[in-house]
């Protein structure tokens, strides 16, 4: 919020937090370079889909489809027409968000390449990119919590329930998604809200910063062609090598031998997706080194052990002040899924101490460990709507998507993480 980039926002938080952790400057700098490794693989996928994006641009299939939809407003388009078309993208953007976690498990990858193209037409209907943010964080996230097929099985099964059990907690499989249901209808009042109450009304963006990104090509039905293959391909070698490295590679190789960019240098092309996805990699990278000098102090269960010190017997303070807790661990660390091995530990027989019931509890620590992921400057669920809106330089990371996604995801869903812990 105060115009820090965020790369040496996480870089001086990390050194912060080593020195008062308990490290000294040696170790924390040796935990914070350890950790860098740990994001370079993400940045190198968003550096390649990056590459692939713009080669998907300049192929015409983007420009098509921008066409199909402008001409679906026509020619005169009125109110209502407009408000029609707009909710029938803004559903399709959360329908592909959805399927991107369980039905084809692409995660973000989608986001880069589907988004940047419909931004001509975002202007044309006036839609506030920060509503788009919002609908597809919504999506990236809530499917998760309580879907557990893809990534949803990933958080339910292999990560939440596995830790719940090594700790103690006798739950078994069809209580973890019963349990999140709670905290998941607190994230669709927030999506509710975003999108009738907080950014209904227009928004303006100048046009000409949009049409100077967008190739001017026209439209070839070869290279539609070849688009179209590209895309297959770059799913299915995802899918298969479970990389977003190889699949981008492979759509961009493609692209490359097939003469579809013949007018275009390829090195050109491959550094403009770079350069668009650079800022997004470095934080990945940064968030990485951040988390791992987290770990390394070994502070983070004293933190949640000090809740129990703190409240005495008070039931409901202990609840929120552990959903708080896990708020602050997962938007440092800027993953859910990281977040739980850490405070299942300790979150486990701290709510059976309190007389938590299993739904409760799982309730508590999953919701905790999801605060925060949407909200977070260094998560995917941000990072990667950021990574499609701001193609032309108009959707700002920190006040376009990081603090809508916190206002209208995380305060819903420490509401109703709350409720659940107490009624379940």
């Amino acid at each position: 919020m105060a115009r820090v980039n965020v790369v040496i926002a996480l870089t001086i938080s990390a050194v912060v937090a080593g020195l008062f952790g308990g490290l000294n400057l040696h170790d924390t700098i040796s935990a914070f370079n350890h950790g860098l490794g740990g994001g370079a693989q993400i940045a190198l996928s968003y550096a390649l889909l990056g590459a692939f994006a713009v080669a998907l641009s300049h192929s015409g299939l983007t420009t098509l489809i921008s066409k199909k939809i402008v001409h679906s407003i026509g020619a005169n388009p009125d109110a209502a027409n407009i408000r029609k078309v707009r909710y029938i993208l803004l559903f399709a953007l959360l329908s592909m968000a959805i399927a991107s976690q369980n039905v084809l498990p692409i995660h973000i990858a989608f986001i880069p390449i589907l988004v940047p193209p419909l931004l001509h037409v975002m202007s044309k209907l006036k839609l506030d990119r920060r509503l788009v943010a919002c609908v597809m964080t919504f999506g990236l996230v809530t499917t998760y919590m309580i879907l557990p097929v893809g990534f949803g099985g990933i958080f339910l099964n292999d990560i939440l329930l596995a830790n719940l059990r090594a700790n103690g907690l006798q739950a078994v499989t069809g209580e973890v998604t019963h349990a999140m249901l709670i905290p998941a209808l607190g994230m669709f009042v927030g999506l509710l809200i975003a999108v009738f109450i907080s950014y209904r009304k227009p928004r303006e963006y100048n046009e000409e910063q949009i049409l100077a990104v967008e190739p001017e090509d026209g439209i070839n039905k070869r290279n539609i062609t070849i688009a179209l293959i590209a895309i297959a391909s770059t799913l299915a070698v995802q899918l298969y090598t479970d990389s977003m490295i190889f699949g981008a590679l492979v759509g961009f190789v493609i692209f490359s031998a097939s003469g579809a960019l013949k007018h275009t240098a390829d090195q050109d092309i491959f550094n403009q997706g770079v350069r668009m996805m650079a800022n997004i990699g470095f934080i990945m990278i940064a968030a990485a080194g951040f988390a791992a000098v987290i770990k390394a102090t070994g502070e983070v269960p004293s933190l949640v052990e000090s809740v129990g010190t703190m409240i005495g017997q008070h039931k409901g303070i202990a609840a929120f002040l552990m959903l708080f807790i896990g708020l602050l661990i997962t938007m440092g660390i800027g993953s859910s899924f990281s977040t739980i091995p850490i405070i299942a530990t300790i979150y486990v027989p701290l709510a059976l101490s309190f007389d938590f019931s299993v739904a409760a509890t799982i309730a508590l620590v999953g919701t905790a460990a999801a605060l925060g992921d949407a909200g977070s400057p260094a998560s995917d669920s941000t990072l990667g709507p950021t990574a499609g809106l701001n193609a032309d330089g108009q959707h700002d990371h920190i006040r376009d998507s990081v603090i809508p996604t916190f206002i209208h995801y995380n305060i819903p869903l420490l509401i109703f993480g709350w409720i659940a812990a107490m009624v379940l």
